[in-house]
């Protein structure tokens, strides 16, 4: 059984108006924008990556700005509900904090811990789960976990466990939860199948669990096929070396390396302040900026 797995590298989700959502969650929800470059398949479109701010391991939101407004279907083959946790104590600030920006909470249903559900303004569901940590800010510290929307949810928790080397946790009235890595990242998988959802705005494209290197990445891939899994060819992504499976339940995951990491093109200080392209695309760099929405961030 592979256990290279080391809890949540990134989660990607698709929105609309970048300004919308840069507002929303760097001033809102004071998460800090550690890159600004392209979507390395389509350079017409963002891709803006987000993380605490120390930019810590297992803690990176990522977004694909879609402008055409095109709504998405949350449903079955989805990544669902995203949680980020804060130390104890600081949940209460968070519910007078989103009430003042006019955003509704709910007492969190899904998570089975003390926490707070809301969605951002393209309608990703968002979550705040107040861990057993003591931290003086009221900062969000990373990833919590999220949802797994399978098709087959038994067979979704037997391909964690026995593919990956998860960890189950328990079974909830609702939920099997499992752990991913040895961060206390936590998937939960609905017992319950949902339709089948479609991409667009308000969706999660995927989920990728960060693996050491590409040593490791490769006893992923090995491990996959011999179970007769078909894994992308490694993605060059920059800050990292990617490949993708769908799994059983119809969701998409990545596994990423740990490395090189988000200061191979930018120092730590200047994180998220300028446009970074991958090398095949510097050339066209004009004719990129000429066709996306200028960026343009609040302060308080």
């Amino acid at each position: 059984m592979v256990t290279t797995i080391n809890g949540i590298h990134h989660i990607s989700a698709i929105v609309g108006n970048v300004n919308e959502a840069l507002d929303f969650y760097e001033r809102i929800l004071g998460l800090r924008l550690i890159k600004q470059t392209v979507n390395f398949d389509d350079p017409n479109t963002y891709h803006l990556y987000f993380s605490n701010a120390n930019v810590e391991k297992g803690t990176v939101f990522t977004f694909f700005p879609w402008e055409s407004k095109h709504i998405g279907r949350k449903g079955s083959g989805q990544v669902g509900r995203i949680a980020f946790f804060v130390g104890k104590g600081h949940l209460d600030y968070w519910k007078e904090r989103l009430a003042a920006f006019g955003i509704s909470v709910e007492e969190g249903k899904t998570f089975d811990r003390p926490s707070i559900d809301f969605t951002d303004q393209h309608t990703l569901e968002l979550s705040i789960v107040e861990s057993d940590k003591l931290e003086d800010k009221p900062v969000l510290l990373g990833f919590y976990g999220s949802e797994i929307w399978s098709f087959k949810p038994e067979a979704s928790r037997t391909f964690f466990v026995e593919q990956l080397g998860f960890t189950f946790v328990k079974e909830t009235d609702s939920h099997l939860v499992l752990q991913a890595g040895d961060r206390e990242h936590y998937v939960y998988i609905p017992k319950e199948a949902k339709e089948r959802g479609a991409w667009g705005v308000g969706t999660v494209h995927h989920i990728a669990f960060s693996v050491k290197d590409r040593q490791h990445q490769q006893a992923i891939h090995d491990q996959l096929a011999a179970a007769n899994y078909i894994t992308t060819e490694v993605k060059d992504r920059k800050y990292f070396q990617a490949i993708y499976v769908r799994e059983v339940g119809g969701v998409i995951l990545e596994f990423a390396t740990e490395g090189p990491g988000f200061t191979v093109d930018e120092d730590l200080a200047e994180l998220g302040n300028h446009l970074m392209l991958p090398a095949h695309y510097e050339s066209r760099r004009q004719e990129i900026i000429e066709k996306l929405i200028p960026i343009q961030r609040k302060v308080d």
